[in-house]
């Protein structure tokens, strides 16, 4: 029994010192991992000692340092899970108070074990053994608290780095506290309890280095051989299969009667068979290591810096680059020279683009091939180096002639998005050897995933440029069928006329004067359907002649508008032609909008450093809304078919390049009020209208 204490104590020294010798060579200087080397060391002499004593158990100077080392175990353990608790150093009231709390039990205990071994030698009364179990009892129950408040107050999406150390240190004091409670029950530790111990401290022993190697602010990387956990992991669950087995083959035997030994052998046999088939199975063998190295060990990767390098590269590519860029992007990520881009046109996959791989000249995929197929539904990143290796991995997938005869083909990653195959990339192989697993899978999808959102708006914002130009031509035709409507109005008045006045004089120089008019628009016209734009000279304005002379070319449509002019003569800079043409249309609205037997007014006056123009009808009137939200938004017409919603827009956006403002006061049945203000000549900056 004392041999079984001596190895089981034994054991625990020698793994926790391995821990403690790895925290010590990758320390950063933070307390929070001296705290955890200190308390490793605590433990490591604790066991070793306990290890002795198992050999000398006749011997209480042993004894007593036992108990004092496990005082300091117990204590080191429980500043480290404090320090955790309160990771930025604040003192709060709470950490006070557990600090204190700690101290005080910490040293009562320390008398408990102390000063009996001294009584002993001086002959002074002592306290009982029950004493130094009951303080050990209480370290116990503080540690359990303690681990309960740290995986508590631990947010849960933070838990993922502490739970291992919660469960390991929560598994020791939870073992010491029914070990000491069963030994203040019974006056006395049991020995097989006290014989387990040992190992039940090493069996926790990775939990604790497994957190430690999720906290790098603990430590650095503390290193665990995958191969070494995967060994140890199929040999633990070989032994716990064939225990599982083992007791099956029990209960064959005992209640299968007279085929029980029979029975027993063949099922016996079968587990054996099965465990076989298990262990040199390459498939249950990979599942294995994906599920250990996802929930075990550090990512291979430095997600931070994998991501913000793959957004900036993607980022700064000019819009005319970004397929090679994603190429490159997507590249880097595996260490790939490079390799092509694949998009999705027309129902076909087409090769957009290559970076490092200008040797191949492409060819289209159709959508419904077994490449494409087979990437949207598996969505997996496909190795063509593995396909003849594990031709049931890629169950249904046939290689295209094209990518076969690629012989730096490596890799084919999906480009996904909603759920939707838009586009793939081949990538070629690196020019060193290099592992690949399934967190470069991983990396790469999701990747894919990014660069399909980023390639899908760059092609979206190409498309939304094109349609935009599109409008700006459809929006100046607008504006020329605008213009050429009301040349046409003018001409076809000209000729609805002619036979009844052809012999009047008058007639005859008002319909050359109209006949020039329109070929001097006509002309302007022909110059910005050529040059895109307008250029009228810019000169001063007598307003009050100005508006004479639209007046009297209205004066024809009923009702015949009224100038007034209030005030003396109002000049101001601007396009003379180009203005004609706003008030024309101005006054016309006016008219289409009111009865014959109406009236529209036209008033000209000053108000301060601005003229003031004003065309009131007595018309059909509009409402506020329409007037705030549509009156001059473009091709938003009250007139139904009979307009183009043109003229108001035209208004405002001309009176705003002359540095002026436009307002309107209308209501339905009352009639409208078009207001212009402009500014006038000397009175402000001089606004260069290019029309």
């Amino acid at each position: 029994m004392f041999v079984l204490g001596a190895a089981s104590y034994g054991i625990a020294t020698a793994v926790y010192l391995l821990l403690a010798l790895l925290l010590v060579t990758s320390w950063r200087g933070r307390l929070q991992g001296g705290l955890l080397v200190v308390a490793t060391v605590f433990t490591a002499l604790w066991a070793a000692l306990a290890a002795v004593f198992a050999t000398r158990m006749d011997t209480p100077v042993l004894l007593l340092g036992v108990d004092i080392f496990e005082l300091l175990r117990d204590v080191g353990w429980a500043l480290f899970l404090l320090k955790l608790l309160n990771p930025e150093g604040r003192w709060d009231p709470r950490s006070r108070r557990w600090a204190a709390g700690l101290a005080v039990l910490a040293f009562i205990t320390l008398v408990m074990v102390v000063y009996p071994w001294l009584g002993e030698r001086t002959g002074v009364p002592v306290f009982h053994v029950e004493g130094r179990l009951f303080g050990h009892l209480l370290l116990a129950v503080v540690g359990l608290a303690i681990v309960e408040q740290l995986f508590r107050n631990t947010r849960p999406d933070k838990r993922w780095a502490i739970k291992y150390l919660c469960f390991g240190i929560g598994g020791l004091y939870a073992y010491d506290f029914f070990m000491y409670a069963d030994a203040l029950l019974f006056k006395r530790i049991d020995a097989g309890l006290w014989q387990a111990r040992g190992l039940v401290n090493a069996v926790v022993m990775p939990l604790i280095a497994l957190s430690a190697a999720r906290n790098p602010d603990w430590s650095l990387d503390v290193f665990v051989s995958r191969r070494v956990v995967m060994h140890t992991v199929t040999l633990v669950g070989a032994g716990i299969y064939l225990l599982v087995m083992a007791v099956g083959g029990w209960y064959i035997r005992e209640f299968g009667g007279d085929w029980g030994h029979v029975a027993q052998a063949v099922f016996l046999f079968g587990a054996l068979m099965v465990l076989v088939m298990l262990m040199f199975s390459g498939a249950a063998q990979a599942r294995l290591k994906v599920f250990l190295n996802k929930h075990f060990f550090n990512y291979k990767y430095d997600y931070r810096e994998e991501w913000l390098r793959f957004i900036k590269t993607l980022s700064e590519a000019d819009p005319r680059d970004i397929g090679p860029q994603t190429i490159i992007a997507l590249a880097d990520i595996v260490d790939s020279p490079g390799g092509g881009l694949w998009w999705l046109r027309d129902g076909q996959f087409h090769y957009v683009a290559c970076a490092n791989a200008s040797e191949y000249a492409g060819q289209s995929e159709p959508e419904d091939g077994s490449l494409a197929r087979f990437l949207a539904h598996k969505q997996w990143v496909i190795r063509l180096d593995e396909i003849e290796l594990s031709p049931e991995a890629y169950a249904g997938l046939v290689v295209p002639s094209w990518l076969a005869a690629w012989t730096r083909a490596w890799l084919v990653v999906p480009l996904m998005q909603h759920e939707r195959l838009v586009g793939f990339v081949v990538l070629l192989a690196p020019r060193a050897p290099r592992s690949f697993n399934w967190e470069d899978s991983d990396l790469l999808k999701t990747a894919g995933r990014q660069a399909a959102s980023y390639l899908a708006q760059t092609e979206a914002a190409e498309a939304l440029a094109e349609a935009r130009q599109f409008e700006a031509f459809s929006r100046m035709s607008a504006f020329l069928m605008h213009d050429l409507k009301n040349v046409v109005a003018q001409l076809s008045l000209v000729v609805s006329n002619a036979a009844k006045h052809k012999h009047n004089p008058a007639f005859v120089d008002d319909a050359f004067a109209t006949v020039d008019n329109a070929s001097q628009k006509m002309s302007r016209l022909l110059a910005q359907l050529r040059g895109g734009a307008v250029s009228g000279a810019v000169e001063e304005l007598e307003l009050g002649a100005l508006l004479k002379e639209v007046v009297t070319a209205r004066a024809a449509d009923a009702p015949a508008p009224v100038l007034k002019c209030a005030g003396g003569a109002l000049s101001i800079r601007a396009g003379r032609d180009r203005l004609a043409d706003v008030l024309g249309h101005v006054v016309q609205n006016a008219q289409d909008a009111t009865a014959a037997d109406g009236s529209v007014t036209v008033r000209l006056a000053a108000e301060g450093a601005m003229a003031r123009i004003e065309v009131e009808d007595t018309g059909s009137g509009m409402d506020a809304d329409f007037v705030r939200e549509r009156l001059f938004k473009p091709f938003v017409s009250t007139k139904g078919r009979g307009g183009m919603g043109i003229g108001a827009y035209e208004a405002r956006e001309l009176v705003q390049q002359l540095g002026g403002r436009v307002e309107v006061d209308s209501a339905p049945g009352r009639g409208t009020c078009f207001r212009i203000y402009l500014p006038l000549a000397g009175a402000a900056p001089a606004a260069a209208a290019n029309q």
